[in-house]
């Protein structure tokens, strides 16, 4: 590590410092091992000039906030983690000028489910089918997160960034992101750091119109129906929850980073020869759930159908597994309580071998990896 001393920066900014911290805790893998240093940042100012200080120094620096979207080597990170801990949430306040209640101001260290339920129990819809996601609200614009037929960039108001290259920090609008299916140019590139986000949310306490018809079939709607916010929530939470995709310690079923790979997007020109593959595999009568792209081509396939007909199930590949699939959902990867990280990527391998084996289709990874591959 660099010579400049990271508890001196971290002291001058007001934030804590710590050596040799597991990381594990701070994921919801419960995976990964330690890193050098630790600096814990609860305000924006002091998260700005500790990144700006670290970065103009030079120190290998990993920025960590909920965790829910990390892999973490076993070796942990020989360099200091900067975690994004500013929880500041503003309904409804004043911002650019709009006083109506429509616009949720959150500071990227929020828990990001704390924010969800905050707009629903003042009654704002909009953001009730990100229900239960986990992680921060800094890195909803990242992964473009989104269920349920909503995704954080159909709310997106503007992003406040910090310029990792120039130190400058600047607000930006949703058409600068290239946000795309669970991704955005924030999500490869350490070029800038989420500091804040800015969401535009209905006030009449009715939901965004419903897109997806499991939730719609659950709510007894009709697809394009908008149904009360908090009915809404209090449905998708417990959807999420028979698939292991609520947080729960003692749940080993949630001890996962969400779906481990994107659903697969085909270009319509290699279509025909993965669908013949799967009439080969598992029958011509079989309804393949594909789902078109905007603005292309190419359709989108259900990694989590894909894996299942490649010949893994639930609980694959077994009990006495430390890395397991879920019990409750093929497309999350899980620690039942004393895996390593080692033995979660040669499950992930394993999965998207035999996908790739099956229909001539590689699956990608979600989250993103910290010292390790697969």
């Amino acid at each position: 590590m660099s010579t400049i001393d990271p508890a001196q920066i971290a002291t001058r900014a007001g934030a804590r410092f710590e050596r040799d911290v597991p990381l594990a805790p701070y994921t919801t893998l419960r995976l990964g091992g330690p890193a050098t240093a630790m600096v814990t940042c609860t305000y924006t100012d002091s998260l700005v000039s500790v990144v700006r200080e670290l970065d103009a120094a030079g120190v290998p620096l990993l920025v960590l906030a909920g965790g829910s979207n990390l892999v973490i080597a076993d070796t942990g990170f020989d360099g200091v983690v900067v975690r994004v801990a500013n929880p500041a949430v503003q309904i409804g306040g004043p911002a650019d000028g709009t006083t109506d209640g429509t616009v949720v101001r959150a500071e990227a260290g929020a828990v990001w489910d704390e924010v969800v339920a905050a707009t629903v129990s003042a009654g704002l819809g909009g953001l009730e089918c990100l229900s239960g996601i986990p992680g921060s609200a800094g890195a909803t614009p990242v992964q473009n997160v989104g269920a349920y037929g909503v995704e954080v960039g159909s709310v997106l108001r503007r992003v406040r960034l910090l310029d990792r290259r120039t130190g400058n920090v600047h607000w930006a609008q949703p058409g600068e992101l290239s946000l795309g299916y669970r991704t955005s140019v924030l999500k490869h590139s350490d070029d800038a750091l989420v500091l804040e986000v800015e969401l535009d949310v209905t006030a009449d306490g009715l939901s965004a119109p419903l897109r997806y018809r499991e939730l719609a079939s659950a709510l007894g709607a009709a697809e394009g129906e908008r149904a009360p916010v908090a009915q809404v929530r209090e449905c998708v939470l417990k959807l999420r929850a028979g698939k292991g995709m609520v947080l729960d310690p003692a749940d080993h079923d949630t001890w996962s980073a969400g779906s481990f790979f994107t659903n697969p997007i085909v270009p319509a020109d290699r279509l025909p020869a993965v669908l013949s593959a799967i009439e080969t595999r598992v029958g011509a009568d079989i309804a393949v759930p594909r789902y078109p792209v905007a603005g292309s081509d190419a359709v989108k396939l259900s990694a989590g159908w894909l894996i299942e007909r490649a010949g893994f199930h639930r609980g694959h590949p077994g009990t006495s597994a430390p890395a397991r699939l879920s019990t409750k959902h093929t497309l999350a990867l899980t620690n039942r309580g004393a895996a390593a990280t080692t033995d979660l990527l040669d499950l992930a391998r394993d999965v998207r071998a035999g996908v790739r084996e099956a229909f001539g289709v590689t699956l990608e990874p979600e989250p993103v990896l910290v010292g390790c591959a697969f």
